[in-house]
């Protein structure tokens, strides 16, 4: 009882499914809508109510899951055919068709689209149209067989496009766009119109293309059909970006990542966000190139779109490269490699099976399959017993594409965990070697100022014994002054004062001399911070020649060499890091003071100036 109460219900639910929706080919359900269709679909026996079902569920998923949008397609062929429903059995060729030409399964796409063709160019399918509301509002049978027939037209040309076949691509929209135009399709006019304005944005006819997309969204606007509409507003928006005029293209793409969020067509969403990857990539905005490509990345992954997803990472390969991030370049240039090796193989494939086909052959030899279909009973039996073994033929070949699918993706995933690993194994190396050269630098520095400590000490040496002198001197003047002072003799108290002052400027003066030997000492030891400064290089030069030459001497005072200096008094103070210029100076020094002396002690090594 509850299971017939059930269906009764179903079957209540046919005159909404006619009421909500425009044509036959818009089908927009919300997330909870499609779980209730699926409930609904698990749980009713009636044929033709399961065969609606499928085929409202294989459009909702035509762009966020294209995997179960074929499976619910396939099972709308399947009871179509059970049916002997001939325009829905073309209706689900054409749907299923797409949805294979975008997993890039060409060969069997095409085949559908033939199927369908065949199905709708014979007017017998005008007969028992179930649900024709569906197709024609006007209950018109013709129209409803030309709507569904200028729909695979579109999507033919869809197929053309991923094959590389633009002229026919065309020449296959003007026909479904001649049908639209004959029967006020606005729909129809919306969707072809779109196709037409990519088609002449890819051949680089831009006014044409300008055109054509304004006329798509006029199109959507009057018919209410606003699926595709995000991928009208991307091509607009790469229309302008070629045409170098940056705002209207970037006010382009950003309202078609909004209306793809609106419309939940993930496919073109991550088609937008690549889209502005590049436009901010014109800008130089690197970072947001690659916050954008990102964003395509994970929708591409989500979707299984591994075109999309190499796209992207040959894409961030190269902007890492040109903001010099290395690690992060080879890291996404590897992930490309194994992924377009992959691709380029299957992709190779299945564009030799398409072209196998022979598309124009197959359609002249399907117009005379029919004449003779339509003379001969025998070879209808023929026909049928042949199609049952290609549909099995088809559903072992699916099974296969799939289960190697799997199998791909599979790899892919243990080959990025090894990439992950190796990335952080080579992270790791990087920091440990930045650590050692540190060390090693100021090892390096630490010998330099073991080899200066003698001469420093000499030369510290000489203002500090002219202070300790002077400072005596000055003492005992002091008592002659006072002396000088009790006795009234104020010219001879001038002299002394005179002299007190001289020598408190030479003490001060060799005070000052030993405070830079004590301050160049201390910066020699100190690691270089890298700035430049004005510096005095002849006294630079002049200072670190006499802390070489005391150095050695305090290893061999046997050891002598006459020094003769020749500064340009003019050079001014130049800009130097001044404690990395001295360390190549003492090294300079150290090195050609050992080339003039055989009698240094054996065995010292002689010093890299750099």
């Amino acid at each position: 009882m509850n299971k017939l109460l059930i269906n009764i219900f179903f079957f209540l639910l046919i005159p909404a499914f006619t009421t909500a929706q425009q044509d036959a080919y818009v089908e927009s359900w919300s997330h909870k809508q499609a779980d209730s269709l699926r409930t609904e679909l698990y749980h009713t026996s009636n044929d033709t109510m399961q065969m609606r079902l499928s085929r409202s569920l294989g459009f909702h998923y035509q762009d966020s899951n294209r995997d179960s949008s074929l499976y619910f397609l396939e099972q709308e062929l399947a009871l179509a055919k059970k049916l002997h429903l001939k325009l829905w059995e073309a209706d689900a060729f054409d749907n299923a068709g797409w949805v294979l030409s975008q997993l890039k399964n060409y060969a069997l796409s095409l085949q559908y689209f033939l199927e369908g063709i065949r199905i709708l160019e014979n007017e017998d399918c005008e007969k028992n149209i179930w649900l024709i509301t569906l197709f024609s509002k006007e209950k018109d049978p013709k129209k409803a067989r030309l709507t569904c027939l200028g729909y695979i037209y579109n999507d033919l040309s869809q197929l053309y496009r991923s094959t590389g076949n633009r002229s026919k691509e065309l020449a296959a929209l003007y026909q479904g766009l001649k049908m639209g135009k004959d029967m006020n399709n606005y729909t129809l006019l919306a969707l072809i119109t779109s196709n037409v304005a990519y088609n002449y944005f890819d051949t680089n006819q831009l006014d044409s293309a300008l055109k054509f997309g304004q006329q798509s969204l006029k199109y959507m606007s009057i018919s209410g059909y606003t699926n595709y509409k995000g991928y009208v507003l991307n091509t607009m928006g790469l229309i302008y970006l070629k045409k170098n005029e940056y705002a209207l293209a970037r006010q382009y793409f950003d309202t078609s990542v909004s209306v793809n969020k609106v419309e939940n067509n993930l496919v073109q969403l991550a088609t937008a966000y690549s889209s502005l990857a590049d436009f901010y990539k014109t800008q130089g905005k690197m970072d947001s190139s690659i916050f954008y490509t990102k964003k395509a990345l994970v929708d591409s992954k989500n979707l299984g779109l591994f075109e999309g997803v190499n796209q992207a990472y040959t894409s961030l390969f190269q902007l890492y490269k040109s903001n010099g991030n290395a690690d992060s370049a080879y890291v996404y240039i590897q992930l490309s490699k194994i992924l377009g090796d992959s691709l380029n193989k299957a992709e190779k494939d299945k564009i030799y099976a398409y072209q196998n086909i022979g598309f124009n052959d197959q359609i002249k030899a399907q117009e005379q399959e029919n004449e003779r279909i339509r003379r001969e009973s025998t070879v209808r039996s023929y026909t049928l017993l042949t199609g049952i073994a290609v549909f099995m033929l088809i559903a072992f070949l699916l099974y296969r594409i799939n289960r190697n699918r799997r199998k791909a993706n599979q790899l892919l995933q243990s080959q990025k965990e090894e990439i992950e690993i190796q990335k952080k194994n080579v992270e790791a190396t990087l920091s440990e070697l930045k650590s050692t050269q540190a060390q090693l630098i100021q090892s390096e520095k630490m010998a330099s100022l073991g080899e200066l400590t003698a001469g420093i000490a000499h030369e510290i040496q000489n203002p500090l014994n002219f202070v300790n002198n002077f400072s005596e001197v000055n003492r005992e003047l002091i008592s002659e002054l006072v002396e000088e002072v009790d006795r009234g003799n104020t010219e001879e108290v001038k002299v002394i004062a005179n002299d007190i002052r001289d020598n408190s400027e030479k003490i001060n003066h060799h005070g000052k001399r030993a405070d830079a030997i004590v301050k160049g000492m201390l910066q020699h030891s100190q690691a270089s911070t890298g700035t430049k400064e004005p510096t005095d290089i002849n006294a630079l030069c002049e200072e670190y020649l006499r802390l070489s030459y005391h150095g050695l001497r305090a290893k061999d005072n046997s050891f002598n060499a006459t020094m003769k200096t020749d500064f340009d008094n003019t050079i001014g103070k130049i800009n130097i890091v001044p404690q990395d210029i001295g360390r190549v100076l003492l090294n300079l020094y150290n090195n050609a003071f050992y080339a003039v002396s055989p009698t240094l002690p054996k065995g010292d090594e002689v010093s890299d100036p750099t």
